[in-house]
């Protein structure tokens, strides 16, 4: 004897998504026409190119401290190994080409951290990425970073002394547009724990600004 099953009907889909309100709109309008700017002072690029240096393949990035020179540093975790970068300078300071397979990418170990190199050898560097994680979004006097998304999927990243959304104080002099990510993915943005350097990778780049000042006037680096 054939058993008839009653078929349940496919759950049905909105036609459209809500309408945005009015102060939505106008919130979305207002992040739309801020135009990229440079970070204010005190914060200088420490690469020279507009969308900092390419690192093809980028996948996570994470901050150490240099214990003779106190400078930040940056590890750069990447489909072609890892690299350590003054934050200060932009100078490459080491390399690993090929690292071990089970410390090449930080979803290895439950804290997501990569094994350090050069003089942060030895120790483990918390890594922001693809894999999860994040990076600290605000600087203990105030500053204060934030992505946001009004043209889907291109981020933009925010820096304010102005607490973040809704961003009601004048652009330009409470919150500034300093970098779309119009043409690669997002990975990671935040403070050093030292408050002292911003950070920005995509998947393609690596952009560092900081508020240390330079051994002169020209020292931004070209690499």
């Amino acid at each position: 004897m054939t058993k008839w099953m009653k078929k349940t009907p496919p759950a049905e889909q909105s036609s459209s998504e809500p309408a945005l309100s009015a102060y939505q709109r106008a919130l979305r309008d207002r992040l739309l026409a801020a135009p990229v700017v440079p970070p204010p002072a005190p914060w200088r690029p420490v690469f020279e190119y507009t969308y900092g240096i390419p690192v093809g393949g980028l996948l996570g990035i994470g901050f150490a401290s240099h214990s003779d020179s106190g400078h930040d540093l940056v590890m750069v975790v990447s489909h072609d190994g890892h690299g350590l970068f003054d934050a200060v300078t932009g100078e490459k300071i080491a390399r690993d080409h090929d690292p071990a397979p089970e410390d090449s990418t930080p979803d290895g170990v439950a804290d997501l951290t990569c094994p350090g190199l050069g003089p942060v050898a030895g120790s483990r560097v918390h890594i922001a990425g693809l894999f999860g994680g994040g990076l600290h979004t605000k600087a203990k006097d105030g500053w204060f970073l934030e992505a946001v998304t009004p043209a889907w999927p291109n981020d933009r990243v925010l820096l304010s002394v102005d607490g973040g959304l809704p961003h009601s104080g004048p652009y330009g002099e409470q919150w500034w547009h300093i970098f779309h990510a119009a043409y690669s993915e997002l990975r990671a943005f935040g403070f050093s724990p030292s408050g002292e350097t911003i950070a920005v990778a995509t998947s393609s780049d690596l952009s560092l600004w900081t508020r240390r000042p330079s051994r002169n006037n020209e020292d931004v680096a070209r690499r």
